[in-house]
C-alpha cells in the first residue's frame, strides 16, 4: 500500500549552480510512502505526516542556501560562529557568502536539482515519521508557469523569521498591466532582466571590490541571527532603494514603468500562490 501527500510544503531557497551563479527556486514538496496497514488500517496518520515532515522542511532546508559541497570549485571553512562559502562565479570572480551555520544547508553532491535534492531529503526523513513505512519517496515539483518568471535572491535584514538570511530566493512569475491591459512583452522583459538575479538594497551595499578584473557588490548587515555577507558580481545584481520585500518589489517595477497618462498595475509573486499588488493612476 502507498500514502501520497500532495504540495506538502513550499520550499523557497537559493542554490549554487556551476552554470548559472546564484539560483533562487521554489518548489512544491510531497510525499510517498509505502507500508503495511496497521490496527486502525493506516499506514500513517495524514496529520502526523503533515505535521513532522513540514516541521522538518522549515526548520533544515526552506529559505536556506543549498550547496552541493562536491561541486568543482567550492570552499567551505568555518570560524567562530560563522560558516563561509566560496566558489568561481560563471560571470567571473568569486561568490562569497558568510554567514551563520543555520543559513546553509549542505548537501554532499556534485550539483543541486530536483533528484538530488529529493533524494537526500528521503535520507534525512527517513526516521521522523511514526508508523508502519518501509520506503519514503519525497516529490520536488515546481509550480507549472503559464507566462513570464524570474528566479531571483534576496535577504531582509529587518525579517524576525529566516527571510533576514542573505541568500535565500524564489521562483515567481509576473504580471504587468497597462490601462487595465496584459502586457506579455513587458513581463518577458523583466523575466529576462532579472533572471538568476541577486536583488539588493542599497544601503546594505558596503562596497564594490574588484576581484580578477571583474566588479562585485558586497553586502554586508547585523540581524537577529547575526552577521551576513554576500560578495558576487555586480552583473548578477539589482539594487533599489528599499527593503526587497515583495511589496517593495511590486511597487519598484511599477514605478519604473509609471508614464504620465497611464495607469500601471505591477502583481510581483514571491515564490507559490503569494504576492504582492502595486497600482499606480
Amino acid at each position: 500500500m502507498k500514502l501520497f501527500v500532495e504540495n506538502l510544503s513550499n520550499i523557497d531557497v537559493s542554490y549554487l549552480d556551476a552554470k548559472r551563479g546564484l539560483v533562487g527556486e521554489s518548489w512544491l514538496a510531497g510525499l510517498v510512502l509505502t507500508g503495511s496497514l496497521d490496527e486502525q488500517s493506516m499506514i500513517c496518520d495524514f496529520s502526523v505526516v503533515k505535521r513532522n515532515a513540514k516541521a522538518w522542511f522549515d526548520e533544515y532546508i526552506d529559505h536556506r542556501l543549498v550547496v552541493p559541497t562536491q561541486m568543482p570549485g567550492i570552499h567551505i571553512s568555518r570560524h567562530e560562529n560563522l560558516t563561509t562559502v566560496k566558489f568561481p562565479h560563471p560571470l567571473g570572480g568569486e561568490f562569497i557568502c558568510s554567514a551563520p551555520e543555520q543559513a546553509f544547508c549542505l548537501i554532499e553532491t556534485p550539483s543541486i536539482n530536483e533528484s538530488s535534492v529529493a533524494a537526500w531529503l528521503e535520507q534525512q526523513l527517513t526516521n521522523t515519521i511514526p508508523g508502519n513505512i518501509e520506503q519514503l519517496n519525497v516529490q520536488l515539483n515546481c509550480e507549472l508557469l503559464g507566462g513570464a518568471y524570474y528566479h531571483y535572491s534576496h535577504g531582509l535584514k529587518k525579517h524576525d523569521g529566516n527571510c533576514q538570511r542573505i541568500a535565500h530566493g524564489h521562483r515567481s512569475k509576473i504580471e504587468i498591466f497597462i490601462d487595465g491591459a496584459r502586457q506579455p512583452e513587458l513581463e518577458k522583459s523583466w523575466a529576462k532582466k532579472w533572471q538568476d538575479i541577486y536583488v539588493g538594497t542599497q544601503e546594505d551595499l558596503h562596497n564594490q571590490p574588484t576581484i580578477e578584473g571583474t566588479q562585485h557588490n558586497h553586502y554586508r548587515y547585523e540581524a537577529p541571527q547575526g552577521i551576513f555577507s554576500l560578495t558576487l558580481p555586480t552583473k548578477a545584481c539589482y539594487d533599489i532603494e528599499t527593503d526587497t520585500t515583495v511589496e517593495q518589489i511590486a511597487n519598484h517595477i511599477a514605478t519604473v514603468l509609471l508614464e504620465s497618462g497611464h495607469s500601471v498595475t505591477v502583481r510581483a509573486f514571491e515564490g507559490v500562490g503569494k504576492g504582492a499588488i502595486a497600482t499606480y493612476e
